[in-house]
């Protein structure tokens, strides 16, 4: 199960809508003989989904063997053959996946196509870190929402600009470019329309030494960005930002990024609408208390009110720090209790 969540990892940036899975398909001696990761999507149906890839690979080999699946096989005709079927046809003989697919079209459904085929099926296996990676995808199919990262750069004491507006640059360059890897893993990036007319941000993706075409992700505005934007084109929405969620997870965003501006994260934050806080932290003193807070709008006004999470990661950044925070069980108000792996 290592092996396929391994495998699975070269899927994570072109699968979307679709989960980024990984099989391995083992023979009866040990041998791998067949690796699949999910391919991209295709209008004419050819994306082929992991379980297919490793087949195609493991040709007559398949027939007796073990398939390891990070994710509970389809067993619905979408944009290709259900992956199930496909398991029974080559004559697999035992399954092992790691954990159920929410999608209301499978939920058990691929378990019990196999199981009534004859097949042996294991569940469980490697759970915990393939739902770890899965967690964007997840939390889309059990909520109908995208999963929300919420990104704040911002000096040792707390401000993200200085008493000018100034912030350009707060971290260095390590810290901006582990930015562009989190743009990179969202399908979307979100930004307020006064944090678009105060520092005209692109929010593409642009990463050293990648080869190949890069998938930009959707750019957002909350409000309306002047005509010459360089956030431009871009999905300009607004309203209540439980609706906006709702909007985007119905265009078939699985992860979002929420990078501002400080109006922005406080509503998010006081909604209680982000799944993974990530903050970057350079060794910077701003030195006052008239420096632009990184959550603008009213905070707890007793610290028995004050939010309180876990600090699941520290990452060292050059000079600078990341640090993922993710909601207690207690405040999480959604009830997703997830967490998400980096790149």
């Amino acid at each position: 199960m290592g092996e396929a969540l391994e495998t699975s990892h070269e899927a994570r940036r072109r699968a979307s809508p679709n989960p980024w899975v990984g099989c391995v398909v083992v023979d009866p001696d040990g041998r791998i003989v067949g690796r699949g990761a999910t391919e991209a999507p295709a209008p004419n149906g050819s994306g082929r989904h992991a379980e297919a890839v490793a087949l195609d690979e493991a040709g007559d080999l398949a027939r007796g063997a073990t398939a390891y699946v990070t994710l509970e096989p389809c067993s619905h005709q979408g944009r290709t053959p259900p992956c199930a079927e496909h398991l029974v046809r080559v004559g697999v003989k035992r399954v092992v996946v790691a954990t159920l697919d929410p999608d209301q079209n499978v939920s058990g459904g691929g378990i019990g196509l196999l199981q009534s085929a004859g097949v042996e099926t294991v569940l469980g296996v490697g759970a915990e870190a393939v739902e770890e990676y899965l967690a964007p995808y997840l939390v889309h199919r059990r909520t109908g929402r995208p999963l929300v990262i919420l990104k704040l750069a911002g000096t040792l004491d707390g401000r993200l600009a200085a008493p000018d507006g100034s912030s350009r640059w707060i971290t260095g360059p390590a810290a901006r470019e582990d930015v562009h890897e989190l743009r990179a893993d969202s399908d979307a990036v979100l930004v307020g329309a006064g944090t678009v007319r105060a520092d005209d941000p692109e929010l593409t993706v642009r990463l050293d030494g990648v080869s190949g075409e890069i998938r930009q992700p959707l750019r957002v505005v909350l409000g309306r960005a002047p005509s010459d934007a360089k956030v431009k084109p871009a999905l300009e929405i607004s309203g209540d930002l439980r609706g906006v969620l709702d909007d985007l997870g119905r265009r078939g965003i699985l992860q979002l990024l929420v990078e501002g501006g400080a109006h922005v994260a406080g509503e998010f934050h006081r909604l209680g609408l982000v799944d993974l806080y990530v903050f970057y932290v350079a060794p910077a003193l701003l030195g006052g208390d008239d420096g632009l807070a990184l959550f603008a709008g009213p905070g707890a006004p007793t610290m028995t009110e004050a939010w309180r999470g876990r600090i699941a990661k520290v990452t060292q950044l050059g000079a600078d720090l990341r640090i993922d925070v993710e909601p207690s069980v207690e405040d999480d108000s959604r009830g997703r209790g997830l967490s998400i792996v980096d790149h």
